[in-house]
């Protein structure tokens, strides 16, 4: 290695990204149902006491006006697209498997879901099925809210939204988990270079993986603690299996509310592991941004 690409590992190894608070203002909020009105009526003060995070510090702004969408006002997924743009909202409240009785299975989120979460430009929130028997402990309130991504350094947007939905005295957990078998294949190939000291591979760039999103979470956790915002934040970085990772890491923090990306500008599909987490993690509301 040259002494010049020596000093440009150096810089680049020095450099970090900061964090920059992007707010997620939410005036008005559309819950969407296939439900009569005297159901969807029970859902949505349900949602309303769940996202009551939304009306705090709020001093001086109009309050949050909620809309409520009954299974009489569409019949297919464009006329409920042409009632999201005609309301403009700037959050959906919606359940899986809308208007589908597959909510009965562990294996879909359901075509109105779908389209929804990747069509609209709000945000998405999607909570369990009203009707299925599932455990609601965590549809009380968001005092105990996570950030998932496969690349969490610089995703300003996503912690930010993250940060609006923690309840003031609330629990933050920044979480990335790096993908311990993507890791492996890459050591594997590294492995067969004669020129690269596969030991010292293996530690540098484990090393560094982690390192990224460790001095991200640091510079949100001061950002954070310079605006006075009144919530904790805790770090989980590590290396494992995501989607079981991820899993377990909720259940044994006891998130509330799970807040991801599922929109990729390079693909039409959902991104990343947003799609089976979404899905398997049936009794967790999840924020879709």
């Amino acid at each position: 290695m040259t002494n010049i690409d020596q000093f440009e590992s150096v810089f680049k190894a020095a450099a970090k990204v900061t964090f920059q608070y992007r707010p997620l203002p939410v005036r008005s909020v559309l819950v969407v149902t296939d439900l009569d009105e005297a159901a969807a009526g029970a859902f949505t003060g349900r949602v309303r006491g769940f996202l009551q995070v939304l009306s705090q510090h709020r001093d001086g702004v109009e309050p949050v006006t909620w809309q409520v969408v009954t299974t009489d006002q569409y019949e297919s997924v464009s006329e409920l697209l042409a009632l999201v743009d005609r309301t403009s909202p700037d959050l959906i409240c919606t359940y899986r498997n809308l208007r589908d009785t597959a909510w009965r299975w562990e294996y879909s989120l359901g075509a109105y879901l779908d389209v929804l979460a990747q069509l609209t430009a709000p945000p998405v929130l999607v909570l369990p099925h009203p009707e299925a028997d599932l455990p609601t402990e965590r549809m009380l309130d968001t005092n105990s809210v996570m950030a998932m991504t496969d690349h969490l350094a610089g995703d300003d947007r996503l912690v930010s939204a993250a940060v609006d939905f923690t309840e003031a005295g609330g629990t933050l957990l920044l979480t990335h988990v790096e993908d311990r078998a993507t890791l492996e294949r890459y050591l594997e190939a590294i492995s067969k270079i004669p020129e690269i000291d596969t030991d010292i591979a293996r530690e540098r760039i484990s090393q560094q993986l982690l390192k990224e999103p460790h001095d991200y979470i640091a510079t949100c956790a001061a950002v954070l603690r310079e605006m006075n915002v009144s919530i904790h934040i805790e770090e989980i970085v590590t290396l494992g299996r995501q989607v079981a990772d991820y899993r377990r890491l909720v259940d044994e923090h006891q998130v509330d509310l799970l807040v991801l990306n599922t929109k990729d500008k390079d693909q039409l599909a959902m991104h990343g592991m947003a799609y089976p987490l979404s899905v398997e993690l049936r009794d967790v509301p999840v924020l879709m941004l």
